[in-house]
């Protein structure tokens, strides 16, 4: 993950070597590591990105997914249609993440641009659990608030820190790669432990034993906003507030009517749009059917974290491999690895693993590792992309505008899915047309191809926008930008992977 993350946005010999400097500094002497850090950047910065990226992002994030679908399907008993497209409406606040970003950066609070909002955060997250997990009888849109309530606490405790390693990577520009470091193995690190621990957990204490569990990671978000360290700003005119977000407005509209932006960002639409998501159908067969594996909550977080063995292995390829391939090519052939990638689950629902001998726990073992491995060789070149779509100056705000357009792509991939789920009739006990659904999705996944043409041809390392875009800054200043780049890029990469 670490080389990986050095590489997107720059791609030279130089960064790698970098890369693997600092891999081998946390392998060989994490705790001097740390403690370097702590010194470098205080404390209290290594503590709240531990604190988010790996306890409430990546161990918080991963437990309460696993929560949520068994929240959905055992609690409140909705069908896989339904459970799809509500869960999806969850996600809108971070969808307008942009938002967030803009108000920590022009409004403070009480002096404090970011203390306040990981106080905000936690309190809210704390909160809308607390309701989630105690209440004996809760409506289901009132359960769905609440939990967009939760969602909507984590995205702006995640913009807060993005926005943190932002501000310390230009004022400590040879720590750049380390931060980015640290902020990959805590999340990487939290979300391993939070899939393993997910299902035993719910097990143990049920889905809504582990939402009271969550407030633990959100108290601690709260905490970090506490202690943090941060310069006060007495004497901030409130007058000034609505002109920065007009001009941050501008500058965003005007970049965004560029081709060279709009056609990219388009096909990153579509192409999420059209990989329609039934996660919520395969699900209900996986837990439920008499004719699925019938899989315990155990197995199934053990499964999902195993999972992630495909995403380092696609991190590894892609850096030694596929990191100065032209955009294009690369997006082509990763699409069609995509589409061929979900026969896997047309053989596992139509159980042709069971005619060629191959158990089913071994079968969805090396399934969810190819389809995570797929899914991130798929996506790297398109957040490559996005991060070189940034005009200078706001950066942060518009790499942060991109990522909602492809979360809002993701979105309607789920409604698309759910409502394909129900179209065929999909429920808790039938699932005879599943197979079909699985075809059909498959099969949308090749429409994305007949879009390449939105994609530049240029290759990952010599692609940009053109100088009236991007504008022109001293080489100080470039490389002061550079580093913010990449630590946002790094930060938002595990935004996107929880989604």
């Amino acid at each position: 993950m670490v080389v990986e993350e050095q590489s997107l946005e720059n791609g030279g010999s130089v960064h790698v070597v970098k890369g693997e400097s600092n891999f081998r500094n946390v392998v060989c002497g994490p705790v001097r590591w740390l403690k370097m850090l702590s010194s470098e950047l205080h404390w209290s910065f290594v503590f709240g990105v531990v604190s988010l990226y790996g306890i409430n992002q990546g161990l918080g994030g991963s437990l309460g997914r696993v929560a949520t679908e068994y929240y959905m399907k055992d609690v409140q008993k909705v069908q896989p249609s339904e459970s799809q497209a509500l869960t999806a409406i969850t996600k809108i606040p971070w969808i307008i993440k942009p938002l967030w970003g803009i108000l920590t950066d022009v409004l403070p609070i009480f002096g404090f641009h970011r203390r306040p909002y990981f106080i905000l955060a936690g309190v809210l997250g704390v909160v809308s659990l607390l309701f989630i997990s105690l209440h004996s009888n809760l409506h289901l849109y009132l359960a769905l608030f609440w939990m967009t309530i939760s969602s909507a606490a984590m995205a702006i405790a995640d913009v807060t820190i993005d926005a943190c390693t932002a501000y310390n990577s230009i004022k400590h520009p040879s720590l750049a790669s380390d931060m980015q470091s640290l902020c990959s193995l805590s999340s990487s690190i939290g979300a391993l432990l939070g899939f393993f621990m997910s299902g035993i957990l719910v097990h143990l204490v049920g889905s809504k034993g582990v939402f009271g569990l969550l407030t633990f990671p959100f108290a601690l978000v709260s905490v970090v906003g506490i202690v943090f360290s941060e310069p006060h700003v007495p004497g901030f005119s409130y007058k000034q507030v609505n002109q920065k977000f007009t001009d941050a407005g501008k500058a965003m509209w005007r970049t965004m009517k560029c081709s060279d932006v709009w056609r990219p960002s388009l096909y990153m639409y579509i192409s999420l749009t059209l990989g329609l998501n039934i996660h919520e159908g395969l699900f209900y067969w996986f837990t439920d059917s008499k004719d699925g594996p019938l899989f315990a909550q155990e197995t199934v977080g053990f499964i999902l974290s195993i999972g992630s063995i495909g995403s380092i292995l696609a991190a590894t390829l892609y850096q030694l491999v596929l990191k100065d391939h032209p955009f294009r090519g690369l997006c082509l052939w990763t699409q069609l690895l995509f589409a061929l990638s979900g026969m896997l689950d047309l053989i596992l629902v139509l159980r042709l693993n069971l005619k060629f001998g191959l158990p089913d726990y071994l079968f969805i073992v090396v399934d969810e590792i190819v389809s995570q491995m797929i899914g991130r060789l798929k996506w790297m070149p398109l957040l490559v992309l996005t991060s070189k779509l940034c005009p200078h100056g706001i950066e942060g705000t518009f790499f942060a505008l991109l990522m909602s357009i492809d979360n809002a792509g993701l979105m309607t991939s789920s409604w698309l899915g759910g409502i394909m789920l129900h179209v065929l009739k999909v429920t808790r006990t039938e699932f005879g047309n599943l197979w079909l659904a699985v075809l059909v999705r498959n099969v949308m996944r090749l429409l994305p191809l007949c879009f390449l043409f939105l994609v530049p041809k240029g290759d990952q390392n010599t692609f940009k926008l053109p100088d009236e875009i991007m504008g022109e800054d001293s080489d100080e200043e470039k490389d002061e930008k550079e580093g913010t780049r990449n630590l946002e890029l790094a930060s938002l990469v595990h935004s996107v992977d929880r989604r």
